[in-house]
């Protein structure tokens, strides 16, 4: 198949062609550039595959890296180039349209385990390497002597041009000979290295297991070790090493010389610390990064009995309007600045600041005694935060809401700790921000379990686990019943029933409310004509009619009327069979285009009702220009009825208003309804209809009817 001009497969040979254009003045193969750009081909489309592939697979990395080793691209440089012709041009190359940020993060994870695969692959060959070597030295010194000559100039061939570092010494030490490499691998003459002896060679890196193992070498009690070690150059410098010591015996078996292979592993340690510093620390601040905090934490919470944490999760209020308004540039400076002030709070032993992402950053600390300690460190963080930053010529204000999680170690777990902190933060910022406030397990139970409900909100409408009961309009002149209020429950797998208070400010923070309501809308519409079929046989005093809640989000939603008028066509339910709630706060100060759908609706026959009346303290002028046909009077109101005789102050209030609605033409309905003679009290005041417990629970919608048709038949 021939590619497209500029196509996936022109990028991947672009890529593969710079890729060997660097790589290959510092191989070792016999090929030609061109060959060795074919050899990196396939490498270089395996890269592409993994760098776009759903799940990551550290697999594919490693095998490139061995498969540079394999090329005959041995030297450390070789590697290093790699790193960065993959760094600066896989995603450029063979990224495509995907999230660039998302890709650099992949391909940073793959160039470590590239590196990991060519240090492995690395290792495997030089250990075969110093096999063959050990073994060339060992005929060396074990030959007849007839074959002495040529064994010898086996051995020193492959002595002298082995790559990797050999030296041999006795058992006491002393240097016998060593090879050119050792010698570069050091950066000294061979009379200076041999009149070092290996004793002298220590490091305050040395593991502690490493003397001890030399001696039993030296003793005959072991034949080999291997290990990574440290070197002194004369230069000050360190030189990181794989060594293999091996003991050489004599025909009689004797322990006879000491041979050490040295493989120079500086520039890939140096590699992999620079890898291993950039996947653990924010590149905009140099703080650690969450992976980072993450380890810490893991460490923290695994340390012994009578240790303690304290962790203090920080945000930044109102972060998000510096952004919108200066810039993310600004925004960057700002944070670094953040950054720097807290570093600055966090110098103790046991101590680290560590920034989680966008303007989140967390304090840790830890000991016997944080109980104290994470209350000054959080103090040190607020007061570090008072100065403004200057940033543009500009002096801004940064506060930050602080979440503390305080405990004993072996409790929980990170991902626990960081939970409750990130919910006790937000419990700081909903109570106004810049401050700190600690961790309540009961008030993270509570979180929790709102959480839950928001996440399985979406699915719940989907799987039918919403069902409507309705309570009773009632007139209170004749004790028919008129309609009834349509209340949403939420039947969840495992609490059980649960009423609107508990998920409907959820429905309403994640716009779910709007396809919630319209569903209860829907249903509600179909169950005020199933009622009317019902009852049309009977001589009822009107008809049912059935009033659905609307939310403020639903008001504002454009799609309000038309919604209303295809379900009421839909169901065949004249608009006089629906009435609609809105409550009083809803429509405190609402201009002309929030009232315009209510005002339509009012227009085709829809009656709307201003439910807690009294409770959003409105001017009562404003009734006037409200599309409002009835008002549910607030049960506040008229709790003090439920006994006799009612307060006289109470009484004179309903009075007022019912005298003021049925001026404006406006009926009246109470809420809460709870003895007969609250009802009877209210109908002398003069109210219209009523609803509460003293007439009916809210249920399905058969105990309505049942009652409806008792009214109706007396």
């Amino acid at each position: 198949m021939i590619a497209e001009p500029d196509g996936p497969e022109d990028r991947l040979r672009r890529f593969a062609t710079i890729w060997s254009r660097a790589v290959f003045p510092v191989t070792s193969t016999s090929s030609t550039r061109p060959e060795f750009e074919e050899q990196l081909l396939p490498l270089a489309r395996r890269l592409s595959q993994a760098l776009l592939a759903r799940a990551f697979a550290a697999d594919a990395g490693r095998a490139v890296g061995a498969a540079l080793v394999d090329a005959h691209c041995t030297d450390p440089e070789a590697l290093s180039r790699t790193l960065d012709c993959v760094d600066a041009y896989l995603v450029l190359y063979c990224g495509g349209d995907g999230d660039q940020e998302g890709l650099r993060a992949r391909s940073a994870r793959l160039q470590h385990a590239m590196a990991a695969g060519f240090a492995q692959a690395l290792r495997e060959r030089t250990l075969a390497e110093q096999e063959a070597i050990a073994q060339a030295a060992l005929q060396a010194q074990g030959v007849v002597a007839q074959a002495l000559h040529a064994t010898e100039a086996r051995f020193r061939a492959v002595f002298e041009g082995a790559a990797i570092g050999i030296g041999m010494a006795d058992l006491d030490g002393n240097i016998l000979q060593v090879n050119g490499a050792l010698l570069r691998m050091f950066g000294v003459s061979e009379q200076t290295m041999r009149s070092r002896n290996v004793r002298e060679w220590t490091h305050p890196d040395d593991a502690p297991h490493t003397w001890r193992l030399y001696e039993e070498l030296v003793r005959g009690e072991r034949e080999h070790y291997h290990l990574e070690k440290a070197f002194y150059r004369p230069d000050g410098t360190v030189l990181w090493t794989n060594l293999t010591v091996s003991l050489l015996r004599d025909a009689d078996g004797s322990p006879q010389y000491q041979l050490a292979l040295m493989e120079d592993t500086t520039e890939r340690r140096l590699l992999n610390l620079r890898l291993r510093y950039e996947a653990t620390h924010d590149a905009l601040t140099g703080l650690p990064n969450r992976t980072f905090f993450f380890e810490r934490l893991e460490k923290a919470l695994g340390a012994g009995k009578g240790q303690r944490f304290g962790l203090c999760y920080l945000d930044l209020d109102g972060f998000k309007t510096i952004n919108d308004s200066l810039g993310h540039a600004a925004g960057d400076r700002l944070l670094v600045e953040v950054a720097d002030r807290l570093q600055s709070c966090a110098t103790a032993p046991g101590e680290m600041v560590a920034r989680l992402g966008g303007d989140e950053f967390v304090a840790l600390t830890t000991g016997p005694d944080t109980q104290r300690e994470v209350d000054e460190l959080a103090t040190r963080i607020m007061n570090a935060l008072l100065a403004p930053i200057s940033v543009d010529g500009r002096e801004l204000t940064v506060r930050g809401s602080i979440g503390i999680v305080e405990g004993p170690a072996g409790e929980r777990s990170p991902a626990e700790v960081l939970r409750s902190a990130d919910i006790t933060m937000y419990r700081a910022k909903s109570a106004g921000g810049n401050r700190f406030e600690l961790a309540d397990p009961e008030a993270d139970a509570r979180a929790i379990t709102r959480h839950g409900l928001t996440t399985a909100l979406p699915t719940a409408l989907d799987r039918g686990e919403f069902f409507i009961e309705y309570q009773p309009l009632v007139h209170l002149g004749d004790g028919s019943v008129r309609g009834a209020e349509a209340l949403v429950r939420w039947l969840h797998p495992q609490h059980g029933v649960l009423g609107p208070d508990r998920f409907i400010p959820l429905a309403e923070h994640t716009g779910l409310i709007v396809p919630l309501g319209r569903w209860v809308l829907e249903q509600s519409v179909r169950q005020a004509r199933e009622w009317r079929e019902l009852h049309g046989g009977v001589e009822a005093v009107g008809p049912l009619r059935i009033n659905v809640n609307l939310s403020p989000c639903q008001l504002t939603h454009p799609g309000l009327v038309q919604d209303t008028v295809d379900i009421l066509e839909r169901a065949g339910v004249a608009p006089d069979a629906l009435c609609l709630e809105v409550t009083e706060s809803a429509l405190i100060g609402a201009d002309d285009d929030l009232l315009k759908p209510l005002r339509r609706l009012a227009e085709m026959g829809v009656d709307i009702a201003l439910d807690d009346f009294g409770t959003g303290y409105s001017n009562l002028a404003n009734l006037r220009r409200l599309p409002v046909s009835v008002l549910k009077l607030d049960r506040s109101f008229t709790q003090s009825m439920q006994q006799f005789p009612a307060d006289p102050v109470d009484l004179k209030i309903v009075e007022g208003i019912v005298s003021l609605a049925h001026s404006l033409d406006l009926a009246v309905t109470v809420e809460g309804v709870e003895t007969g003679a609250q009802a009877e009290q209210l109908r002398i005041l003069g109210c219209d209809t009523a609803q509460g417990w003293y007439y009916a629970r809210p249920g399905p919608p058969e105990r309505l009817h049942e009652l409806a048709l008792v009214d109706a038949t007396g």
